[in-house]
């Protein structure tokens, strides 16, 4: 295990920009997001998780696929689509981190998303674990160790105060740490205590936490009896279909491609979509969910239910943004203690 004082951080920075594009938590008025850095840039690494997800990063909300243009009568094609450039983020939270392997079983699945997978190759994830977890976080329910970053996380850090600890977990990060061996310093046997203290200071205050004890056994037992409960249509009353949990939730993948052209030439790109909107999914014949209680149903369905048997795990993190967001107030946390019977 490596360690980085906090004095350094700006030349391990400068150091990483001179080899990859370097995301950090960068704040503009008063919001912190993931974005290229360059020196200068107002960076905040205590702000617990960005406004949006960082999953922009790697499915970016609109991306050009291919540009076609007519020569001679003949139609030509350019592919223009992917990243190819080698990057690093960090700071990203465990919640985060973990949601990147999620978004894996959807995209590197066949057939392989050949511009997901370059993005997702050519990146290396340094997760920062929370040390002061917030009253919306629920990712223990699912699973995640906010103490200590693994899923998704290919260096793992702790802010034990005067430094942040360092610790590979995959090649990538190896490779990374070798590139930083002059700016990292060894830890001592009080670096490692710190770091106990810490994570077992990170484990209490999670147990503290309202939705720490969420019980999600009750929405795989029965899926038609789940499928047909009353409860959709009492908690979608009050959504407005405005998507904006679909919008800020790091696993929401769903997207749209269209083609937009004038007389010679255009491109096809697709764009970002959600499952709340009206016009999502619609065909030739309609829309296969006609009311909002549909959709509102197709969400949760998926992230609790039709993701988790088709690829073992949840579709959703516990990061709270949805909770934070929605202006109605309405939410996942909402939906599984309801059907519940809470």
């Amino acid at each position: 295990m490596k360690q980085v004082y906090k004095r350094d951080l700006e030349r391990l920075w400068q150091t990483i920009s001179e080899h990859f594009e370097l995301y950090l938590p960068l704040e503009q008025d008063g919001k912190v997001n993931f974005m290229p850095w360059k020196q200068g840039e107002n960076v905040n690494i205590d702000r617990l998780k960005t406004d949006l997800s960082p999953k922009n990063i790697i499915f970016p909300p609109t991306e050009t696929y291919l540009k076609f243009r007519t020569v001679n009568k003949r139609l030509c094609f350019e592919s223009v689509g992917g990243k190819n450039d080698k990057y690093v983020v960090f700071g990203m939270r465990p919640c985060d981190a973990a949601s990147y392997s999620i978004l894996d079983k959807v995209f590197l699945q066949e057939p392989i998303d050949r511009f997901y997978e370059e993005r997702r190759t050519n990146g290396i994830i340094i997760s920062l674990a929370c040390s002061e977890p917030e009253e919306t976080c629920f990712c223990s329910s699912f699973g995640i160790a906010a103490d200590n970053p693994v899923l998704g996380t290919d260096i793992a850090a702790w802010d034990i105060g005067e430094s942040i600890l360092w610790q590979p977990k995959s090649e990538k990060g190896k490779k990374l740490t070798g590139i930083l061996d002059n700016i990292l310093q060894d830890t001592s046997e009080h670096e490692i205590i710190a770091l106990e203290r810490l994570q077992q200071s990170i484990r209490e205050k999670l147990a503290q936490l309202p939705w720490v004890d969420l019980d999600l056994e009750i929405i795989s037992n029965n899926m038609k009896e789940m499928f047909e409960s009353k409860v959709w249509e009492e908690l979608s009353k009050s959504c407005l279909g405005c998507g904006v949990c679909t919008f800020v939730c790091p696993t929401c993948h769903c997207f749209d491609i269209q083609d937009f052209g004038a007389e010679r030439n255009g491109e096809r790109f697709r764009c970002w979509d959600s499952c709340m909107y009206s016009d999502f999914t619609r065909m030739a014949h309609g829309n296969p969910r006609k009311t909002q209680t549909e959709r509102f149903r197709q969400r949760f369905m998926h992230k609790l239910v039709y993701f988790l048997n088709n690829n073992g795990v949840y579709a959703c993190v516990g990061c709270g943004r949805c909770v934070e967001k929605c202006p109605v107030n309405m939410n996942i946390v909402k939906v599984i203690k309801k059907l519940g019977g809470d």
